[in-house]
């Protein structure tokens, strides 16, 4: 379960707005505070969804610490919003890798301690190579002309 931070803004006649600031760009709003709830989990998931399909890393949530005292944020209600990872629509493939028993191992150890699986632990493991990786098309580097 992934807890998100969500900032909720009302006006006079206007709707709920929810801004997720793990998310950059991921809003919505609802005409009631339990719809624009809703509303926050579906965007959540639209966004994280979009971020895998990018290859990019699912950002982890801060406290809502970290947010309060900003002043775009200030004024709102603070509540959080619950993920389940497993629960993504994602389009999974089904695939069939070798990999050394002692590495497996290893895997499989770490993925229980880290409460995930085997196939979760793997892909995020190589989306976060990928994305620190000098070739990852967002960290070339462009070359000035000379």
């Amino acid at each position: 379960m992934i807890n998100y931070p969500v900032v909720i803004h009302k006006d006079r006649g206007s709707d709920y707005g929810v801004t997720v600031p793990d998310l950059p760009g991921c809003f919505t709003a609802g005409r009631t505070l339990d719809e624009a709830l809703a509303m926050a989990k579906e965007a959540i998931e639209l966004h994280l969804e979009g971020l895998i399909e990018q290859g990019e890393a699912v950002p982890r949530p801060g406290a809502i610490e970290d947010y309060s005292s900003d002043p775009e944020y200030k004024g709102g209600t603070w509540a959080v919003v619950s993920i389940t990872p497993a629960d993504l629509p994602l389009k999974v493939k089904r695939i069939n890798v070798s990999i050394p028993e002692r590495v497996l191992d290893a895997v499989d150890r770490f993925a229980e301690a880290e409460n995930d699986t085997r196939s979760g632990l793997i892909v995020k493991a190589a989306t976060a190579y990928i994305r620190q990786s000098s070739r990852h098309p967002k960290r070339r580097r462009v070359q000035p002309k000379k």
